[in-house]
């Protein structure tokens, strides 16, 4: 099964005073794939997504769901549709892992509908799929930064939304970690059909993790498709100011970046 929301930014800008951060910005989500906005630090990746999520209201231009202005949306049915899991998500002090996973179950509840055998299920099932069921007791402050970030997206994954937007998500993670995170949702993806939309900031992930990227340099996009026709040596000096080999990934064939040091080339 595949989503088919579409997420459209239309000569999106964002400025945080006077600074420009987004700078004009035209997207279109692919449904049902993984998209990834990479980028250097203070490219405006972040401050991207969170225009997406209707977190911040644009300058000039907007952002579409379903061909409406994400600002017009009922809060709540918004929810139903787009979560978020932000950077530096906070929790209150001494909430309990099952808790903190239940509250994405909140847009799914109402006057008419209380919290059900469905929504324990949904939270079961996001504990598991992140590794965290043995978690579900402790309290959040009590974890390590690794563990306190799988309980994070699985509360992210019991929101059960058709379109998921993850800033940086395997911050804060070994890189076994970090690749079991991804591999997560690549599954989320292929099973459910989910919309994800993911900041990174390892390009080489990135790339083999990727349907699609969205590359930015100064608050403009300055390249967007497959990872084949995205990551060259050309774009990696121009986004990243950096001298590079591109090679084909021995594992995955996914385009792979070789930086070069001023003291190792040869």
């Amino acid at each position: 099964m595949t989503t088919d929301h579409a997420l459209v930014a239309h000569s999106a800008s964002v400025a945080y005073g006077d600074r420009l951060v987004v700078d004009d910005v035209e997207l279109a989500v692919p449904p049902g794939r993984i998209s990834v906005i990479v980028g250097a630090n203070a490219s405006g990746k972040s401050t991207l997504l969170k225009t997406l999520a209707r977190l911040i209201t644009p300058k000039s231009g907007s952002v579409l769901l379903d061909g409406m202005d994400v600002h017009r949306i009922p809060s709540r049915r918004l929810a139903q549709v787009l979560g978020l899991l932000p950077q530096n998500p906070l929790a209150p002090d001494g909430i309990v892992v099952s808790e903190l996973v239940g509250r994405g179950r909140y847009p799914h509840q109402s006057l008419l509908r209380r919290w059900s055998a469905g929504d324990d299920a949904a939270v079961a099932s996001a504990l598991a799929l992140t590794g965290a069921t043995e978690l579900a007791d402790r309290a959040l402050d009590e974890l390590s930064g690794g563990q306190r970030q799988r309980v994070w997206i699985a509360m992210a994954l019991a929101q059960q939304t058709e379109v998921l937007l993850l800033d940086e998500p395997t911050t804060f993670l070994d890189v076994t970690h970090q690749v079991e995170v991804l591999d997560l949702l690549t599954d989320l993806n292929r099973e459910r059909g989910t919309t994800i939309v993911v900041v990174l900031h390892d390009l080489n992930l990135a790339a083999r993790y990727a349907d699609h990227l969205f590359a930015l340099r100064e608050g403009r996009l300055v390249a967007s498709g497959h990872p084949r026709d995205v990551v060259t040596e050309q774009l990696v000096h121009e986004v990243f100011g950096l001298a590079s080999r591109v090679i084909d990934d021995p594992t995955s064939g996914a385009p792979l970046v070789l930086p070069i040091g001023r003291h190792h080339v040869r």
